[in-house]
Formats: C-alpha cells, structure tokens, sequence
C-alpha cells in the first residue's frame, strides 16, 4: 500500500490558491470577494480557528455559488496544466515503480476535493482521501463535508486503511512536518523535499529523507 501526499509531494507547491486564484484571474470581477476570507484569516492568526475554517471561508468566499459545469471545466484545465508543467519528475517515476509492482496507490491530501479525484484518476491512484466540500444539488457552499485532511486526520486516514487492508505493508510519502506523524506509523516512510524543520525532525525519528527534482 503506497500513500502519497500530494502538495510538496508529487506537486512542486501548493495547489489551492493557484486552483482558486487561476478561476478568479478568469473572472476578474469576482477578485474583491477574496476579502471575504479576512475575517477567518484574523480569528486563526489570533488562535480562534483552524486551517479548516481558513480553507473553508476561502473557498465560500471566492467560489461558493458557482455550479458543477463551470468549476468542472477549469478543473480540467487546471489540472492538465498541473500534471504538465507542475509536478516532480522523481514522484511520477515513483507513483510508477509502485504501480509496476501491483502495489495499491492512495492519495492523501488536505486539499479538496474540488479537483484532487480528477489527478488522481489521470495517475493512475485507486482511491483518493482528501478534504470534501458541501454541496447544493449542483453549486458549491464550501463549507467542509469532511475533517480537514491534515496534521492527525492524516493519521486517522492511516488508522483506517490499515482496518481496511490489514494484511499489507505500508510505504508513504509526504513533505512536511504536518505529515510526520502519518509517516511515523507505516513500515516504509520516506519524508520528500522536506524544509529545515521537517528534516531535523524526521532524522531524531529516523525517518529517511529524500530530494525530488
């Protein structure tokens, strides 16, 4: 079982404020309603929220409103964009070694789920567990469906795959300091492209380290 992050770790950067950004620089109308975010923005820099509301007041803000055709067509063209121009040679090749050897491949990401599924079917994953939104019918809230994927959710993911697939070895991959704790609990854990921090922190836990290009 192969479970791979996916901004920093397959992609070079982040993939929603260039996701919801690239819509709004389409739609230049539309820009001013970023500053509906700054509220939320305010009550985490002064430990009132979490990054899921960020994320979600983001979201609510810039995109709430819009239906399923028009973000599914500049979801597919932000993610053709992206898997050509925006992700690491050496994770595709591992995305690929991994597929060679009939291993099961899951994405794990913190990002929503607005456009996640769509990369992961065009590379090949068999199930994808990222942060899903709230629906009307066809136009979008926002609002978060699911825990926000990140920091000990991402264990929680773990805890039930292995409940799902008890018998198998577990490899991971992830960037960030955030994604240690996951990476702790699997057999094969590799720490990719990590910052200072996040590498000093996986060396006293022992975890390999890796640089992709």
């Amino acid at each position: 079982m192969a479970v791979f992050d996916l901004d920093g770790t397959i992609t070079r950067r982040d993939t929603l404020v260039p996701f919801v950004f690239g819509y709004l620089l389409r739609h230049p109308w539309r820009l001013p309603l970023v500053l509906g975010a700054l509220p939320a923005c305010v009550r985490f820099l002064i430990g009132k929220s979490d990054p899921g509301d960020v994320k979600s007041a983001f979201i609510r803000a810039t995109l709430g409103g819009l239906g399923r055709p028009t973000l599914g067509s500049w979801t597919a063209e932000f993610v053709r964009r992206l898997l050509l121009h925006g992700v690491y040679g050496d994770a595709l090749q591992r995305i690929r070694w991994h597929a060679d050897r009939g291993d099961r491949l899951v994405l794990l990401s913190a990002s929503t789920d607005l456009y996640v599924p769509d990369i992961g079917a065009r590379l090949g994953f068999e199930q994808v567990v990222c942060t899903g939104l709230v629906w009307h019918e066809d136009v979008l809230d926002g609002r978060l469906s699911t825990p926000n994927r990140r920091d000990e959710e991402k264990v929680r993911c773990i805890e039930r795959l292995r409940l799902q697939y008890p018998q198998h070895l577990f490899a991971a991959y992830g960037n960030a300091a955030s994604d240690l704790p996951h990476l702790r609990m699997v057999e094969r854990p590799l720490l990719v492209n990590g910052s200072r921090a996040a590498r000093t922190l996986a060396q006293g836990y022992g975890i390999p380290q890796a640089t992709w290009n």
